[in-house]
Parts: structure tokens; C-alpha cells; sequence
């Protein structure tokens, strides 16, 4: 199949006027990092392209005390360079830091990320664990799903992602992150550990939602890590106990899959990291 046509377009009623003529045969591109390799490599052959990289409603980043929002065409740069995302959102501040290359980082978006589907996203983990809520638009309407929900219910082809939200975490949350790649550089990650965990006044663990990704087909939560930690201070036996729990659900999970045995030893200094971090992250918090 050719490539026909490209629209440049500077507005979202036109983008879902276009999908919803052209259906599985158009496809979006914002900042290109993963659909160019794949009209390069032909795993795709769409006949229309969508550019939506000059929709401004698309790239906000709003927090109106109670919901940030971020709009689906926010880059990964975008994040890291607002404070916003410092202090208790340390984690997905950290998350778009470590994504690929300085270049990827200035062109990736979040809204991509969520699209393209990959079980090894850096910014989805952090988002899951944000309980963020995906918002999308056709011409049938506004669908709302949880990010945590998405992956069984995507996006559909006449659908485009406009933002993510999430309720802005409490100042005894902690969201923090931690990452295994096959190198420091240009990483695509074996794994990673997302976590925000609300500690009380004593420091025990009040809430806490624990997500993972490439531990599975796709991001998702911890329920029996999350069971387990709930009413617990962070200790070395707390944590321990929470890598065992996490490596009997792999068990089951990945069982038969080469790469179980490896993912086994290397979950438990991801998921201690993560779980560590969140003290550490939370004392400093409060400091300021």
C-alpha cells in the first residue's frame, strides 16, 4: 500500500474528521520515534498520515490544584524541564529522563508512548501507578478509560489520545521509579518499577499502588505486592518479602518463557529500589 497523503493539521476536530474517513487506513504522527521505523521496516502501510505536531490544545500541562492533565502531544523533555514534576512526582520525572537518547526525549510523547503498546514503555508504570485516567476522542465521542485498563481495551482506529490526567498525589505520597535496560544509553528496558506509596505519621505504608512493566504483555499492576506491603514499614524483611510475592506471580506469569530465570534475580534490586526510594524521597519531601 502507498502513502498518499500527509495533513499538517493545527486542530483536533480536523484530525477526527480525517480518522474517521479513512479508518485503518490513516495513522498519527506526533513525534515520529516509533512509527517512522515503522513505515521504514513495512510493518505498517497506511495511506494517510496525520501530523498533529502543531495542535497546541495537545501539548498542555495543567494542574488546577486537584488533576494534572497532560495534554497527549507533551514530550518527554516537556516533563523533565517542569518542576512540576519534582518532589513527590519524582518518579515520572525520572521515567522521561531515562528514556532513550537526548533526541527521543525532545520528539517522543507521552500520548505515543501509550499508543504504541510496548509492555516496555518508561512513562507507563509511573502513569499506572498515578491511577491516570486516558482520554480519547472519535466521531462516536469521548471515551475515558484507566491507563491500567487500556491495554485490554485500546485505542480504537478512529480514535485519537487528546490527554492523561491523574489526581495530583498528597504530600505524603511518593511516586517514585526504577529501571533496568541493556545499557545506560538509548535503553529499551528489560524491566521496570513504579510505586506510589502514602506513609502515615509513623511511617508505615497507608496506600500504596505498585506497576510494573515488561513483566508481562503489557504494564500493569502488582495487586499481591500492593496486599502484602499495606500496613508495613519499608525494611529489608518487608522487602524481601515483597520481591518473593512479586516473583511467584512472574512464576505463573512468564512460566515457560526463557527470559523468567533472569527477570527473577533482576526484579528484586528493581522492586528494592523503588520501594527504598520512596522513603528516602518522602523524608526529603518533607523537608521542604
Amino acid at each position: 500500500m502507498t502513502l498518499n497523503q500527509v495533513y499538517n493539521v493545527d486542530n483536533i476536530n480536523e484530525v477526527i474528521e480525517i480518522l474517521g474517513n479513512f479508518g485503518k487506513d490513516a495513522k498519527i504522527i506526533a513525534g515520529g520515534t516509533d512509527i517512522v521505523i515503522a513505515l521504514k521496516n513495512e510493518k505498517i502501510s497506511p495511506k494517510v498520515l496525520i501530523d498533529i505536531t502543531k495542535i497546541e490544545d495537545l501539548k498542555k500541562i495543567e494542574d488546577d490544584g486537584e488533576y494534572i492533565t497532560l495534554g497527549a502531544g507533551v514530550t518527554f523533555t516537556n516533563i523533565v524541564e517542569n518542576h512540576l514534576f519534582r518532589g513527590n512526582l519524582w518518579g515520572l520525572y525520572k521515567a522521561c529522563r531515562m528514556v532513550g537518547s537526548p533526541q527521543i526525549r525532545n520528539k517522543g510523547t507521552i500520548g505515543g508512548n501509550i499508543a504504541n503498546g510496548s509492555a516496555a514503555a518508561d512513562s507507563i508504570p509511573p502513569l499506572i501507578a498515578l491511577g491516570s485516567i486516558v482520554r480519547l476522542v472519535s466521531i462516536e465521542g469521548v471515551r475515558e478509560i484507566s491507563l491500567e485498563g487500556y491495554y485490554t481495551d485500546p485505542i480504537k482506529e478512529n480514535e485519537l489520545i487528546t490527554e492523561i490526567k491523574f489526581i495530583k498525589p498528597k504530600e505524603n505520597q511518593v511516586l517514585t521509579f526504577a529501571k533496568l535496560g541493556l545499557r545506560k544509553a538509548l535503553a529499551i528496558s528489560r524491566l521496570t518499577s513504579a510505586s506510589l506509596v502514602e506513609f502515615d505519621n509513623e511511617g508505615f505504608i497507608k496506600s500504596i499502588r505498585v506497576a510494573s512493566g515488561a513483566l508481562g504483555k503489557y504494564p500493569m499492576r502488582e495487586y499481591e505486592v500492593e496486599n502484602y506491603l499495606i500496613g508495613k514499614k519499608i525494611r529489608e524483611e518487608t522487602v524481601e518479602g515483597a520481591v518473593e510475592r512479586l516473583q511467584n506471580s512472574m512464576d505463573e506469569r512468564l512460566k515457560g518463557r526463557s527470559t523468567l530465570p533472569y527477570k527473577r534475580v533482576a526484579i528484586s534490586g528493581i522492586l528494592k529500589e523503588t520501594l527504598e526510594s520512596a522513603m528516602t524521597i518522602g523524608r526529603e519531601v518533607a523537608a521542604w
